[in-house]
C-alpha cells in the first residue's frame, strides 16, 4: 500500500507542476485574471495534496485505504473539473457539467483531512 501511495503522489507532483507551467506560460495570455487565479488554485491543492499523499506513503502509521481514496479522488474531482472548466471556457465551450464534480473533490479532500484526524487519536 505504501508504494501506492507514493507512486500516486509522484505522479500528482509532477503533474502539478506540468500543470502549473502551462498556466503560466502558455495560458498566462490567454485567461483572464480569474480564471488564472482558478486553474492556479487547483495546482496549488494538488501539490498540497500530493505532498500530503507522499508523506503517508513513508508514514504507514497513519495511512489508511480511506484516507488515500479520499486524497486521491478528491485531487482528480477538484483540481481536475478546475482545469477542465478553465481551460473549455478560453475555447467558448465552457463544461459546465464538471461545476458541482468541484465541490464533491472539496468535500472528498474534507473527508481525507477528517479521517486522518481520527486516524491520529
Amino acid at each position: 500500500m505504501e508504494q501506492q501511495i507514493i507512486i500516486t503522489a509522484t505522479i500528482f507532483g509532477a503533474l502539478s507542476i506540468i500543470f502549473g507551467a502551462f498556466g503560466a506560460h502558455v495560458l498566462k495570455n490567454i485567461l483572464s485574471s480569474e480564471q488564472q487565479t482558478s486553474f492556479e488554485t487547483g495546482v496549488k491543492y494538488q501539490m498540497y495534496h500530493a505532498i500530503v499523499l507522499l508523506l503517508l506513503g513513508f508514514n504507514p502509521k497513519y495511512a489508511s485505504i480511506p484516507i488515500y481514496w479520499c486524497f486521491t479522488l478528491g485531487i482528480l474531482c477538484f483540481s481536475f473539473s478546475i482545469y477542465g472548466l478553465v481551460i473549455s471556457s478560453t475555447k467558448g465551450n465552457k463544461m459546465k457539467f464538471l461545476g458541482p464534480i468541484t465541490p464533491l473533490g472539496g468535500i472528498l479532500l474534507v473527508i481525507g483531512w477528517i479521517l486522518l484526524l481520527i486516524e491520529a487519536f
